[in-house]
């Protein structure tokens, strides 16, 4: 049986079969310990903490030369616009 992700791509789920041998060497395997509802709770999320103040997801058209001048700089060239951009918001107030 196959089943479709939100970006398209498409899984194979393995057989019944194939989930009770799985589950059988899970079982045999002394080092697969099955976590407990307590020992669950206690794990941390993993990845980037949530942002406080999040920013919105938007879409722009931008001369070349811009887009140009700001990736030349490297990774980072998203949040250093986003600077240069609050500079402008800042002296044009």
């Amino acid at each position: 049986m196959y089943v479709k992700t939100k970006s398209g791509r498409q899984i194979e789920l393995p057989t019944d079969e194939e989930d009770i041998a799985i589950n059988a060497g899970i079982v045999a395997d002394a080092d697969a310990v099955e976590l407990s509802d307590e020992a669950f709770k206690k794990l941390r999320p993993v990845g980037r903490p949530k942002a406080e103040v999040t920013k919105e997801r938007i879409t722009i058209r931008l001369s070349p030369d811009v887009l140009e001048y700001f990736r030349a700089g490297g990774k980072g060239w998203q949040t250093r616009m986003d600077e240069a951009l609050k500079e402008y918001v800042i002296s044009h107030q």
